[in-house]
């Protein structure tokens, strides 16, 4: 990879994204460079990943090859005509705001650009993160595969069309907090069972982890997963009926329906 790679931005969207690729591309670090308003808040990613920290955004998209635009929608139209006159035909632009659509990005531009728009999730930092993708009609074969080489090294990369990005982000996105908020809970009642509270927390997130693969990589649905450790009159049917007579899965597609309403309104802003 002999690619400059800027971030306009330095949230927890960078943060995520650079400790995923310092940790699989030896040297990556010096290939890197950041932007940041805040400068203290630049500093302190730079000095934890040893990156170069620039001082414009202008200076960034002259530099680099790929741009990760990872700031929020509403600073889009400060940072875009910024940087517009140093973004020719060859560079790469990936955007990570969500609601924030490809079209919304070209029109900044007066002649059609190439660009990326992903949706990572948080779990990239551990290597198990899921990222949809979807690009302009301007990005070539060489252009995704690039973009594939990159993502592929912190998680999941699955090539989707745009219209499906809200629905990502909700499923993807939002949910580890709704996911890390289960695993609170079911550790607590295993404290209050008598479970000492680390191996509480332990338990409950490897059984996630144990979960998912079973149905990723043995290709279970988890419907038939769910019924091979609900024995009849056993405990886990006990466990199931309360979540279903306390309405779970509705709650869960209530909460899941909400984040893509906000999502929607914020694209709107």
């Amino acid at each position: 990879m002999n690619k400059k790679i800027g971030f306009i931005g330095a949230g927890n969207v960078t943060k995520t994204v650079i400790s995923g690729l310092v940790e699989h591309f030896e040297g990556i670090n010096q290939q890197i460079y950041i932007t940041n308003r805040s400068r203290m808040k630049g500093e302190e990613l730079r000095d934890l990943y040893k990156v170069h920290l620039l001082d414009s955004n202008e200076d960034l998209a002259q530099i680099c090859d790929i741009i990760f635009l990872s700031v929020k929608p509403d600073i889009y139209p400060k940072v875009l005509p910024a940087i517009q006159p140093y973004i020719n035909d060859e560079k790469l632009l990936i955007s990570v705001a969500a609601g924030t659509q490809i079209e919304d990005v070209q029109q900044y531009f007066n002649e059609p650009k190439k660009i990326i728009r992903i949706m990572p999730n948080i779990a990239v930092t551990v290597s198990e993160g899921m990222i949809a993708m979807c690009c302009s009609p301007q990005i070539t074969r060489l252009d995704l595969d690039i973009a594939m080489a990159l993502l592929k090294s912190i998680g999941r990369v699955d090539l989707v069309d745009e219209y499906m990005l809200d629905a990502v982000t909700c499923v993807s996105g939002c949910s580890p907090a709704f996911i890390a908020l289960f695993i609170e809970a079911m550790a607590d009642a295993s404290v209050l069972q008598g479970m000492p509270r680390e191996k509480a927390y332990q338990y409950a997130a490897q059984t996630l982890i144990g979960t998912g693969k079973l149905i990723l990589e043995k290709n279970i649905h988890p419907g038939p997963l769910k019924d091979l450790v609900t024995s009849p009159g056993g405990a886990t049917i006990e466990g199931i009926y309360v979540l279903e007579r306390k309405g779970f899965r509705s709650i869960v597609m209530e909460a899941m329906e909400a984040c893509d309403k906000k999502l929607k309104a914020m694209a709107r802003k």
